[in-house]
């Protein structure tokens, strides 16, 4: 089999794609033969030692696939060979064969393409968790989403409208505002890129209060972090709930008089973490997303498709804030 693997330390340039030995699954395992990978920004991370998890060299990025079951190893108890799963791995995934215990696996419906479905899991998962468990989103609430294009941000304005709220997308270009809206943003705010200093802090907040209006907005999910997060807050209600989800433009620092002045609520999202802690609630989260999903509620937004051995190119495009979306690496 292929696999694109980091052997050292560093961005994209240095993956390469090698050739392995076949795995085999063991106890509780099954073998994948997988047909897509789902790209997120963990994976840039990872690939310099910049995560959480620090696999062990040489591995291969990628956390969320979809593929066919090959085998099934000693145990495995509700999967058999042929079956369609989605499964989420953290590291691993952009190969062309996967062992991974079954229990990170979820059967799909048959009709589910394997694109879509290696594009679900994370994306949702991580803005499903977020809204529902931790922001504890009400119909009728408003929601302001920044980096509303990204896979996350866009997965978010999805569930948000499928929970009844009203959504407000931040961006950074008009065709990414285009896109939110067709997806089922009520408004929309398109902000300036960069670091900024404390008059930029400033009117980066007045941008977001007029769009949330005088009142503020209940739930806020920060997909991009850096100083957008701070001047979001600003625009925040009383008693809101700030959603921490990632930090592409930087970790940032928040002034807690903040949320002293607002009674709201910094609210940490580590979806990867809660899967593993609330094992059955996590299970009831996607067979919930799957209901939306054969609803039509929701349906991964796919802008690029890239073949394995372009794998590298598709972290790089996502780490570079390009993306719109979903981008998948697709495994022949």
């Amino acid at each position: 089999m292929r696999a694109l693997l980091s052997k050292r330390v560093g961005g994209p340039e240095t993956l390469v794609v090698e050739n392995l030995p076949d795995p085999a699954p063991g106890e509780g395992e099954v073998l994948l033969l997988v047909k897509g990978c789902g790209v997120n920004f963990p994976d840039s991370l990872i690939i310099e030692d910049r995560y959480q998890f620090k696999p062990q060299r040489p591995f291969a990025p990628g956390g969320e696939v979809a593929g066919i079951v090959e085998k099934v190893g000693p145990s495995v108890k509700n999967l058999r060979t042929g079956d369609h799963v989605i499964g989420w791995c953290s590291w691993g995934g952009m190969a062309e064969k996967l062992v991974i215990d079954e229990k990170r696996c979820i059967p799909i419906p048959s009709d589910m393409p394997f694109d879509e479905a290696s594009a679900f899991v994370l994306t949702y998962g991580t803005s499903y968790y977020a809204l529902k468990n931790r922001g504890r989103l009400k119909a009728g609430e408003t929601v302001l989403i920044l980096g509303a294009a990204g896979g996350v941000g866009l997965a978010a304005v999805e569930l948000s409208k499928a929970m009844g709220a009203r959504v407000i997308a931040a961006v950074s270009a008009h065709d990414k505002l285009t896109l939110t809206k067709q997806r089922g943003a009520d408004d929309g705010i398109i902000y300036p890129r960069g670091t900024f200093d404390k008059e930029g802090v400033k009117s980066l907040s007045d941008l977001f209060k007029k769009a949330c209006g005088p009142d503020g907005v209940d739930v806020i999910y920060d997909g991009v972090g850096g100083d957008y997060a701070e001047a979001a807050l600003r625009a925040i209600a009383w008693d809101g709930r700030f959603l921490v989800v990632g930090f592409p433009a930087g970790i940032p620092k928040i002034p807690l008089n903040l949320p002293l002045l607002k009674s709201c609520q910094i609210v940490g999202v580590f979806w990867a973490a809660w899967t593993e802690r609330e094992p059955k609630e996590f299970e009831a989260s996607v067979r919930e997303l799957l209901a939306f999903y054969k609803a039509g509620a929701i349906k991964p937004f796919i802008s690029e498709r890239f073949p394995l051995e372009k794998g590298a190119d598709a972290i790089a495009w996502l780490a570079g804030r390009k993306a719109m979306g979903k981008i998948i690496v697709t495994m022949n």
